[in-house]
């Protein structure tokens, strides 16, 4: 037990919840998106929406999001994290986005008149930009000179295995939530706390996430989402390893190799390989 560590994971299933969307105190969510959206204006109170939502036609696709809450401005955050590799997120953020933006516009009558903004904010623990070095993207619709043409639906993704910076280097908000985001899971003691991490928001957040501090039931419950976690990433794993496999599977099949050696060699099946 000595080595247990003394806090959870802000990137586990449990430590979002109790962190981000305890709606007895939400003081923490609401610095976070002040952060992630880069404002100097606090939000005063959120209010969160049902979770769940249902495609817009018969035969159309519903889903759930991590957590949507509404400011007291009507500005509406959708946030999501994603702990393994998933290359089409920002596919899921636009379907997400425009969902909410749906439900927004006056039923019947096509009114876009005062449509309140959208912030869709996707915590990724793996990164999908290669090409870039940025931790963060904040994006809106720009024309090809890099004008904005609208501010309704802003995108937000935050990529943070590239945060890098040590504790002198941070000052912002922003990097104070990515800090404990990436490294909370690391620290072992009070005496190893950086001295942002004693700010009232961020403190709220730790308490809630000091396995010192569980009741017996909670301690099942993180117990048990855990277990669901693994399981969850080690299809993620096993969905990027068969992935792999069919896009060497074409390179092969380009080169003219036959399907049994590509069989062989991938771990694909022959109706697998056929139907490349």
């Amino acid at each position: 037990m000595e080595n247990e560590k003394k806090f959870i994971s802000l990137l586990s299933d449990y430590g979002f919840k109790v962190a981000f969307a305890d709606e007895s105190d939400t003081l923490f969510l609401r610095k976070a998106l002040q952060a992630l959206i880069k404002s100097d204006i606090p939000i005063k109170k959120v209010q969160f929406l049902r979770n769940e939502f249902v495609g817009i036609t018969e035969d159309s696709r519903g889903g759930v999001f991590d957590l949507v809450c509404e400011d007291e401005n009507q500005r509406t955050f959708i946030v999501e994290m994603q702990l393994g590799y998933y290359k089409h997120f920002i596919q899921r953020a636009k379907f997400y986005a425009f969902q909410r933006f749906n439900t927004l516009v006056e039923k019947g009558k096509y009114q876009f008149d005062n449509l309140t903004p959208i912030y869709c904010i996707g915590f990724l623990a793996k990164g999908i930009f290669p090409k870039s070095n940025e931790y963060y993207h904040f994006g809106r619709l720009m024309n090809q000179k890099g004008e904005e043409l609208d501010q309704q639906i802003t995108h937000i993704i935050v990529e943070i295995n590239k945060f890098e910076k040590k504790e002198n280097d941070i000052q912002s908000d922003l990097d104070k939530l990515i800090y404990i985001m990436k490294n909370l899971e690391n620290i072992k003691g009070v005496d190893q706390l950086p001295k942002f991490l004693t700010e009232d928001w961020i403190e709220q957040a730790m308490k809630k996430l000091d396995k010192s501090q569980m009741t017996p039931d909670q301690r099942m419950h993180y117990e048990m989402m855990l277990a669901k976690n693994a399981t969850i990433i080690e299809m993620l794993k096993e969905d990027e390893k068969k992935q792999i496999a069919k896009e060497t599977a074409k390179k092969m099949k380009a080169k003219g190799i036959s399907n049994t050696d590509i069989q062989d060699i991938t771990g694909l099946s022959l109706n697998e390989i056929q139907s490349l």
